[in-house]
Formats: structure tokens, sequence, C-alpha cells
């Protein structure tokens, strides 16, 4: 509360400077100073469960979609910004990170033409929600190897943070070993190339981006902080996207799961889809 008071009254005091200084040699601006008020100012909260809406300038941007047969061919949109939207090619980075408590160097492009890639945000190390999340994709990794995916999870956080909550157990809110690595991105650059920066509190969103062996962005979807992640629906999800790039006039309908039916892209065909459920 001091350190309040006192804040509050340097700026009061700085106030009444500039006011006294502007009411001489500005009097046209004397209104305008008296009506500015300490409360003006705002001061930065600590960590929060929701983020704050955040305005910022969205460069426009246009998708096509050509028409004809070979739409059926392929339902696939390619997105022309080269923003990490949902049809375009992946941000490459380069970062240090913590797997078998030691430090590696991850670079994302080395995964093309390889395996798919589940790249998974979260916002700080040692916090709440995040250990369900990561330990969850730790204890099923098998069945996402199985799948030729790797999993990443990144973090504002430096390596030696990661290492040290990697050497915590899990019951006293630590990660234990983990499967796969933590990436640090102590610059918040990548953060920032997915979207997923929140700019006034320095931490990155709970943003999943599932990338395909193109080094493509092929689903994203982005949580508040104080939302957790479906690992089954992360599966489930790159499951469907791997049985229409291998059958690539076919899509999955809604809830789709291997062994169910899928559809054709058609007025006529779907027909099928339909009349049978």
């Amino acid at each position: 509360m001091a350190c309040s008071a006192a804040s509050t009254a340097l700026i009061s005091s700085n106030h009444r400077a500039f006011s006294s200084k502007s009411a001489r040699s500005m009097p046209s601006m004397a209104s305008i100073s008296s009506s500015l008020s300490p409360q003006t100012l705002t001061i930065p909260k600590s960590f929060n469960g929701l983020r704050k809406p955040f305005h910022s300038v969205r460069v426009p941007r246009s998708i096509s979609l050509s028409r004809g047969s070979h739409c059926r061919k392929r339902f696939v949109v390619r997105a022309s910004s080269e923003l990490p939207l949902v049809g375009n090619v992946a941000p490459d980075f380069e970062a240090e990170a913590v797997f078998d408590q030691e430090f590696i160097k991850v670079k994302l492009s080395e995964y093309i033409g390889k395996k798919y890639v589940i790249l998974f945000f979260y916002p700080l190390d040692f916090t709440f929600v995040c250990p369900t999340e990561i330990t969850a994709f730790s204890d099923r990794y098998e069945e996402f190897q199985s799948l030729n995916t790797e999993i990443l999870g990144v973090s504002i956080d430096s390596v030696f943070s990661h290492l040290a909550w990697v050497q915590t157990d899990r019951k006293s809110g630590g990660l234990g070993d983990l499967k796969y690595p933590l990436i640090s991105d102590v610059t918040k650059q990548i953060s920032k190339s997915f979207g997923v920066l929140i700019p006034d509190q320095g931490i990155a969103l709970r943003g999943l981006f599932i990338i395909d062996k193109e080094g493509v962005i092929q689903h994203s979807t982005i949580n508040n902080l104080a939302i957790g992640r479906s690992v089954d629906e992360t599966k489930r999800t790159l499951q469907a996207l791997q049985y229409v790039q291998e059958n690539p006039d076919e899509v999955c309908p809604a809830g789709w799961k291997p062994g169910e039916k899928s559809m054709k892209p058609d007025p006529k065909l779907s027909k099928e889809y339909f009349a049978a459920i």
C-alpha cells in the first residue's frame, strides 16, 4: 500500500506541475489538462485465468476456392496470407528445448517429409492447468507415435525452468520425465509468429496446431488461459486429417472416428451418407 500511495502522490505532483506549466504557456489547453486524472492510468494485473480483449490491426486476407469437378477430388482450402492460418505453411523456428533431462535444439522444418507434428503452447511452468495437459499428452505419446506424429510443447519459460519442472515429482505439481520435448520461447517470437501471444501479459494462450508432413497447418484451436484441452479430441482430429489426406475425394462429418462412414463432398453423392444415418 505504501508503494501505491507514493506512486499516486508522484503522479499527482507531476500532473499538477504539467498543468501549471501548460496554463502559462498554452492557455487554450488548460481545460484539457484539468480533465486528466491519475485514474486514467492502469497497472497491469498479474496472471489471470482469462485474458482481456486486445485490439490489434488485422491484415485483410483473401481465400480463394475454385469451383469445378476437381474440388471433389481434394476438398482443401489453401489460405493466401502469410499469417499462420490453417492452410498455410507453419512458421519455422529453431529453439532450445528440454528432453530426457538434457538441453537439445529443435527445428520445426526438420519434421517436414517425415512426421506430423502436434505443436501446443501453454502459458507458464509451475502453474495449474498446464501440468495436466502436458502429462496427459506424455502418457499417451505412444498413441501419437503410432500415427507417425511428434508432440512439441512450448512456453515462454527458459530451459532451466523447464528442467526444474521436469525434475519435480508429479504429486508436487511437477511433470516428471516426459516423452517429448518442451521448447523454450524466451524471446516470445515463436508464440508471436503463431498468433497466440498475449502482448500485455507476455505469455501464450493455449494454442494447439496440427501440422502435416508437408509443414502445412491443417488444424488449430486456441483456448483461453483457464480452459484445458482434450487429448482425445486432438487425436480424433489428427486421425480425420490423415484419413482425408489418404482419401482426397472424401470428407469427415462431425465427430467422425476411424471405421465410421465418411462423406463425398458432392450434392448427389453426399445423399448416400445422409440416407444411412
